[in-house]
């Protein structure tokens, strides 16, 4: 099957899970016997000649050739979607809070710039900001001469970033479309979505031939928020890929103990329940360091938190830590905490187990419904969750069996296996899909 693939984000440049799930699922795809064409909006200079099991393409090489892609059908393939630029931060995961402030600006000072120009000559960066949402049209803009030329079978576009291009693709080639939901507006924001984003997922969702959800959580969001027929959505759990560690666990060398939250300091992640815990626990055990690993707009918050707890000299910021760093983090961790408001999946707990780390989740998380060997508990009852954590380092049987059945867990989480329920899904849409024209 050819599959023309659309993408924001492909190692090595990623900022979160979005990323890594677009890599291993499609080396498990191309592994199947799918040729798949990655399409992104820049294709970097690191990245290009470098052999890889999917072809990459940048939309940059394409911006010149637009064709009859003019304002009238442009707007009709909207759909009624009203886009404003918004000068925002560098990553897709944009909380209401900010995406209001860089409204609020540019309503002052740019009110000419409402509507997206029309001008052939568009230079599509692939930056996350400035102005993301109208380098998310100029994406889509782009896409149709993509899919005018590249074969292929089937769309498939990943998460809001993405949906419109896919629309775009499929009204120029004909060919069937799938959407990817990783995320959805109502996790990053709660309730108070950013219309935006919340209107072009909906049309990204209610254009789209089939529907793929990355958990039972997240199809029955998509249900109930956006209207779409719950027979059209269909759940394809993330994996794990389990890679041998470099070095061993330095965990029986030191005397304090490391429990570990590693994710945006945002909103959804509830961070601010990791850090109420750890003051529970604090006031409970001495020995025992927290670590907030990574980077968001509650970070000053929860420093400032921190400080007013007293925990100063217990709790650590990392910032953003990648590559080899998120290796060491986990090696020197002993319990894995993932308090998520609303997490769509969330690869991070899988990862932690790959590393002998017992993990506790969230009850209001993706991953929930695939792991039974892993403590649980509502994101708000602090008390339970510094009730876990406690356990697991008091318990080291507790620890063992939990170490060791997930292990066994993560052998049947094989991105292999989400490659098989795609291609099924791919084979459907082919074998309904009508060509327009080519």
């Amino acid at each position: 099957m050819r599959v023309l693939m659309y993408g924001w984000e492909f190692p090595p440049h990623i900022s979160g899970g979005l990323g890594v799930a677009c890599f291993e699922l499609t080396r498990a795809l191309a592994e199947a016997g799918h040729r798949i064409t990655f399409v992104l909006p820049r294709l970097r200079e690191e990245v290009m000649g470098r052999e890889s099991h999917v072809d990459l393409l940048g939309l940059a090489q394409f911006a010149g050739e637009l064709g009859e892609t003019v304002e009238e059908e442009f707007r009709r393939f909207l759909h009624g979607v009203r886009v404003a630029p918004v000068d925002s931060p560098l990553r897709p995961y944009l909380t209401d809070v900010e995406y209001r402030q860089v409204l609020e600006r540019i309503e002052e000072v740019d009110r000419a710039r409402r509507e997206v120009s029309t001008g052939y000559g568009l230079t599509v960066t692939g930056d996350y900001g400035p102005n993301l949402m109208e380098e998310v049209v100029r994406y889509a803009r782009v896409a149709g001469a993509v899919a005018a030329r590249v074969p292929h079978d089937v769309i498939h576009a990943h998460d809001w970033l993405t949906m419109l291009a896919g629309l775009e693709a499929r009204r120029v080639s004909g060919r069937p479309l799938l959407v990817h939901a990783h995320a959805l507006e109502f996790d990053r924001s709660g309730e108070q979505v950013n219309q935006a984003v919340y209107d072009i997922e909906r049309a990204g969702m209610h254009g789209a031939d089939a529907v793929v959800a990355v958990s039972h959580l997240t199809a029955q969001t998509i249900a109930e928020r956006y209207g779409v027929d719950p027979s059209r959505v269909e759940v394809v759990h993330n994996a794990v890929t389990r890679r041998p560690p470099s070095r061993p666990a330095a965990r029986g060398g030191r005397r304090d103990k490391v429990v570990l939250f590693l994710g945006r300091i945002t909103f959804q992640k509830g961070p601010d329940y990791f850090v109420e815990a750890a003051a529970k626990v604090l006031a409970r055990r001495k020995d025992v360091r927290f670590v907030m690993a990574g980077s968001g707009d509650m970070a000053p918050r929860m420093i400032e938190r921190v400080g007013r707890l007293g925990l100063g000299r217990r709790f650590h910021f990392t910032g953003f830590l990648g590559g080899p760093d998120v290796e060491r983090i986990f090696l020197e961790s002993d319990v894995y905490v993932m308090p998520s408001v609303s997490e769509p999946f969330g690869l991070s707990p899988l990862e932690a187990m790959c590393y002998d780390v017992p993990v506790i989740i969230s009850r209001q998380s993706g991953v929930s419904e695939v792991l039974r060997h892993a403590l649980k508990v509502d994101f708000w009852d602090v008390e339970e969750l510094a009730g876990k954590i406690i356990a697991l380092l008091d318990h080291g049987p507790l620890r063992d069996e939990l170490v060791s059945q997930g292990a066994r867990e993560l052998e049947s989480l094989q991105w292999s296996n989400a490659a098989r329920k795609l291609t099924d899904i791919y084979e459907r849409l082919a074998a309904t899909g009508t060509e327009v024209h080519r």
